[in-house]
């Protein structure tokens, strides 16, 4: 969330809502994003959100544009999926529009859109996402922290694997309902990660930075139990540690501490000088594992929601 909340006379806007955006809509908005990441350090929406811009309606998903005339200025993600949790949205203003009221109008309209239930991620946590917040009404829910560490020292000790567990590197096609149902069974708890259906499989797979090769499973007696997927920032010349998971059954024995290893040795291999990851701040056993290995918090993004 990126925006502002002071209105001024005299503008005229509107805000449309598409359940599916024309490929002309959809490169307004990637344009509207890759102009606000450059003025604010980082994306308003998450990569999740920019590849549902992408391909065609999906269930539950819709996107809020805000007009100034003829020009797009503003744009909201509404995600209505989740079976027990509020309905998450992301939004963003030009910087050049800021200060106008377009993030309050987007904001309204979101809170309309979703009954007044509603959460909404601020990336970066910056001041006025804050404020604009607390405008709309909203409360702290959630707190996401982004942890970094130098490859260049990396210096892990060798991982060691539980018994009968060996690694081998994801083949696209013949790995997927595996890993899917793995995903599914780790991250139960988590509605984002834990969701992710073969389609959003296939579109992480068509995005330029997809390599198998850094894509980690464990098996245990031919049992798919665990995985670390990494990722390259290519421009930003930064790994990530993806995500990592383990089924439930096989975690305790040091699995996901071995696959995190493997997986930075691997970004550190590609010539990397650093690594990051995202991990709630409430999580105290991941937090506490992930500064064991070296990592310190870099930035925090914020949730926030309508009270329930």
């Amino acid at each position: 969330m990126t925006s502002d909340d002071t209105a001024r006379p005299g503008r005229t806007r509107s805000i449309e809502t598409h359940a599916e955006l024309t490929p002309e809509q959809t490169e307004a908005v990637l344009r509207l994003l890759a102009y606000a990441a450059r003025a604010d350090g980082q994306q308003a929406v998450s990569e999740q959100g920019r590849l549902q811009l992408r391909g065609g309606a999906r269930e539950g998903v819709s996107h809020l544009l805000l007009n100034v005339g003829e020009e797009l200025v503003g744009y909201a993600q509404l995600e209505d999926t989740d079976p027990v949790e509020a309905p998450a949205a992301e939004l963003v203003v030009h910087p050049s529009h800021r200060g106008n009221g377009h993030g309050r109008a987007l904001g309204s309209a979101l809170l309309a859109a979703s009954g007044r239930r509603l959460r909404v991620w601020a990336h970066g946590g910056h001041a006025a996402a804050r404020h604009l917040a607390q405008v709309l009404g909203l409360t702290l829910f959630r707190e996401l922290r982004q942890m970094r560490r130098s490859l260049t020292d990396l210096n892990l000790p060798e991982p060691v694997l539980p018994a009968r567990v060996s690694v081998r590197t994801f083949e696209p096609g013949t790995d997927d309902a595996a890993w899917l149902e793995v995903n599914a069974a780790a991250f139960a708890h988590h509605p984002e990660q834990g969701s992710l259906t073969q389609r959003d499989l296939d579109d992480r797979k068509a995005e330029p930075w997809f390599d198998p090769a850094g894509f980690f499973l464990a098996f245990r007696d031919g049992e798919l139990v665990g995985f670390h997927w990494t990722k390259v920032h290519a421009t930003e010349r930064l790994g990530e540690v993806y995500v990592v998971g383990v089924r439930p059954g096989a975690q305790g024995g040091g699995l996901g501490k071995a696959l995190t290893t493997i997986g930075l040795r691997h970004l550190e291999a590609q010539g990397l000088p650093t690594a990051m990851l995202y991990v709630d701040g409430d999580n105290k056993a991941a937090v506490s594992v992930y500064e064991r290995l070296g990592f310190t918090t870099y930035e925090t993004d914020l949730m926030y929601r309508t009270e329930t």
